[in-house]
């Protein structure tokens, strides 16, 4: 055994010794996915959010559709996702002209900025590929536009449905070329 040394003994100190400021917590993580599934007239689709933004609408089966790691927890009373459901539910009835919800879709800056785009195509018009590719300032790029447009995560509030092939074709709609030509119908770019 190894002998202590007695301490000497404490004095009361007048005041508290003051504690070090603590440094700034750590910023939290990023809030986990969530997940909504809701039934549509176009069909069932799923909502999934991150904290209090949206991050994906898909219909179920389309092209591009995550896979169940990137939903996360299926929440179906999630009061963000609820809101979010009945905006799209409203839409698709008519009595809503455009979803406004926060977004945060994970995507890299070419896609992002295609997305952007995309967000400013008023209801009731179309665009093309090359058009945005032109946007953009890269007029040989339609073909990646056509990926990035393929890989948008929110489809309907990014309206991925309103670009069309050069010669008006209905091309390339991960939900399905009916489904985007019931959207255009809806919103009056095409004609029943």
């Amino acid at each position: 055994m190894t002998p202590t040394t007695p301490s000497a003994p404490s004095t009361p100190s007048a005041e508290p010794t003051p504690s070090a400021p603590s440094a700034p917590s750590a910023p939290s993580a990023t809030p986990a996915v969530r997940h909504l599934r809701t039934t549509t007239p176009l069909g069932e689709y799923v909502l999934a959010a991150r904290g209090e933004a949206l991050s994906g609408i898909w219909r179920i089966g389309q092209a591009h559709f995550p896979p169940p790691t990137q939903l996360g927890t299926e929440s179906p009373s999630d009061p963000f996702l609820c809101r979010a459901a009945d905006q799209l539910l409203e839409y698709l009835s008519g009595t809503r002209e455009e979803l406004d919800l926060p977004t945060a879709a994970e995507g890299t800056a070419f896609q992002q900025a295609v997305w952007s785009l995309l967000r400013q195509i008023p209801r009731g018009q179309t665009t093309t590929y090359g058009a945005i590719a032109r946007d953009l300032g890269r007029p040989r790029a339609a073909q990646a536009v056509g990926a990035a447009v393929g890989a948008n995560p929110l489809s309907i509030l990014v309206p991925c449905h309103r670009v069309l092939a050069a010669d008006g074709r209905l091309t390339g709609y991960a939900g399905g070329v009916e489904t985007k030509r019931t959207l255009l119908v809806l919103e009056g770019a095409l004609q029943k």
